[in-house]
């Protein structure tokens, strides 16, 4: 072998190991940010274990065509000022075509297109049921379609006093129609309401939330509130989160509803079928007990 033979295979040789020495600084840099991040995520969802004791629930065990029970729930009936302040289109009702039991033990709520207008409803806990802090969950499957809004949420009890967003909004899951498969969890409040709230997105990966049941709940103390779907974490928002005032600190009651159209999500198209239902398995309420 040349000297200049024995020179390229020396320089063939320090070239394979700067290669080789890359791609293990490479694979020991990925391992360490894997490791870093799923330890991350992994204290995330450890969450200190707690007592949770039911102090309210409906689930929904009604023969078919009942409407919700007036112990726990009342209505919102109308077209609401501008559309409830969102530009809405639908009119609520509390006609069992639009809010009844199924007989299977769910509540089902329908979006009912006729012609150019549209019906729905939105029932709420207002003056028979609010509470400060706790765990609030709902098992449902949504609707879906363009311009289509179902929503499972919390309005603060002094509402009549202190007018939105002053009085505190929680919404535990809201979803656009047009994206089936995404949900967010988001709080209103005086400096960040609107189109400027405190929220989070949570998507499935080759799924979507109308395919199925999926558990959507809140846990929620003085300084926090965390998110969770099927009782994984995503989202937590706490006081030193917020730009404005924290005022969730004072009872919530809860709403669930179907709206059609709206600034969230725009108006449906010749692309959403009608009618489209939320099918509510149950909605429990705990306090946590020492």
């Amino acid at each position: 072998m040349t000297v200049p033979d024995r020179l390229n295979k020396k320089n063939n040789q320090m070239k394979t190991i700067n290669k080789l020495r890359k791609i293990r600084f490479n694979y020991i840099l990925l391992l360490l940010l894997i490791s870093f991040f799923g330890c991350e995520r992994d204290d995330f969802q450890k969450l200190d274990q707690r007592n949770w004791q039911l102090v309210w629930s409906d689930e929904f065990n009604d023969p078919a065509g009942i409407l919700p029970d007036a112990s726990k729930w009342t209505f919102d009936i109308g077209a609401g000022q501008n559309g409830w302040g969102n530009q809405e289109l639908q009119y609520y009702t509390n006609n069992p075509a639009n809010v009844s039991a199924d007989g299977e033990g769910n509540l089902v709520i329908t979006a009912i297109r006729s012609g150019n207008s549209f019906t729905s409803a939105r029932i709420k806990t207002q003056g028979l049921f609010a509470q400060k802090y706790g765990r609030f969950e709902a098992r449902l499957k949504t609707p879906y379609g363009p311009g289509l809004w179902p929503a499972f949420w919390m309005l603060g009890e002094n509402i009549e006093t202190n007018p939105w967003p002053q009085c505190g909004e929680i919404d535990i899951m809201e979803l656009r129609g047009q994206e089936p498969h995404i949900i967010n969890g988001t709080i209103h409040g005086p400096g960040y309401s609107g189109g400027n709230p405190v929220t989070k997105s949570y998507a499935l990966i080759n799924n979507r939330f109308d395919i199925d049941y999926h558990i959507y709940a809140v846990e929620w103390d003085e300084n926090k509130i965390d998110f969770f779907v099927d009782d994984y974490l995503y989202q937590r928002i706490k006081q030193s989160d917020v730009p404005g005032e924290w005022v969730y600190n004072q009872p919530f009651f809860i709403l669930l509803n179907v709206a059609v159209g709206g600034n969230y999500v725009g108006f449906p198209t010749t692309q959403t079928p009608f009618p489209q239902k939320m099918i509510i398995d149950y909605v429990r309420v705990y306090n946590e007990v020492n």
